[in-house]
């Protein structure tokens, strides 16, 4: 495959499209359940922690627009890139203000850059998606995701992966976390994510190459950001994240974290060999 980006594909780059969310009770107390909250203590007009925005916003596509993967079939949402693996990689977010129970919301998400290239593991393309949260004219965050494209696997063979790096060994604080498969349901019915590979353990051996179903990555960092909070004096106003290492769906994972220096807190996952499976780096102010 070329690493020449192909007219249609530079044609998406820049396309713009705006998804409207109704910030409502209801769904905002189910995301509490889903997390161990207590759905009742949130009512109308309180203010949401500032990294639950990426809860909301889901791509809501017809049936008849779903693929075999369970992804919106290519160019209904995102560029048609011609491989046929998507993952999330990693993320840059910035974030001005919180949403509120109540809001009436909406996520600009703007093709930023589609990069194929040679990688190690085989041909990928690197999508980057800009989301733009507002509450009418005010921003409340500016999400820059990553998605890898990857070629498919061939028959017999596993997914490749990178070598294992091990956790660092510096964490103040720990939370052992289980992955259960009704934990990572929950969260993908509450963001939409119809992906195969996070339920339909056949489909992730015999399609993807995994040993076994794949643990969300919005989840994970879902979870690590709700720690590092959890842990952390001030208010979250933005995050770096890379994920490193799959998980998958059963595993028992450590979530870490660095006491702050200037505002500042290095948080990770490691899994139960302690290998470093996901970094995200946190600013609070």
């Amino acid at each position: 495959m070329s690493e020449t980006l192909s007219p249609e594909l530079q044609s998406w780059v820049g396309r713009t499209r705006v998804v409207e969310e109704d910030v409502g009770l209801a769904a905002v107390r189910r995301i509490a359940g889903m997390l161990d909250l207590d759905p009742g203590a949130f009512r109308l007009g309180d203010a949401l922690p500032p990294h639950w925005f990426t809860l909301f916003f889901a791509d809501v596509a017809r049936q008849s627009d779903i693929g075999t993967d369970g992804h919106p079939k290519p160019g209904v949402f995102l560029p048609p890139i011609p491989l046929p693996r998507r993952m999330g990689a990693g993320r840059r977010v910035t974030i001005h203000d919180c949403l509120r129970v109540g809001d009436l919301a909406s996520k600009t998400a703007e093709v930023a850059a589609i990069l194929p290239k040679q990688a190690r593991t085989g041909f990928i393309t690197v999508l980057t998606m800009r989301h733009t949260i507002r509450r009418g004219d005010q921003v409340v965050a500016v999400d820059e995701f990553d998605a890898i494209y990857r070629e498919a696997v061939k028959p017999g063979e596993k997914s490749g992966t990178g070598a294992p790096v091990p956790a660092p060994a510096d964490a103040a604080w720990r939370v052992e976390t289980h992955l259960s498969a009704p934990l990572v349901f929950r969260y993908s019915a509450v963001t939409w994510n119809a992906h195969r590979i996070h339920y339909d353990a056949d489909y992730s051996r015999q399609e993807e190459g995994y040993p076994n179903t794949v643990q969300n990555g919005g989840l994970t960092m879902q979870l690590l950001l709700d720690a590092a909070v959890a842990h952390t004096p001030g208010r979250l106003r933005g995050f770096t994240a890379r994920l490193t290492r799959p998980i998958y769906v059963g595993d028992t994972v450590t979530l870490c974290g660095t006491a702050p220096r200037d505002g500042k807190v290095a948080t990770w996952v490691q899994d139960r060999d302690g290998w470093l499976c996901a970094q995200l780096d946190c600013e609070f102010a």
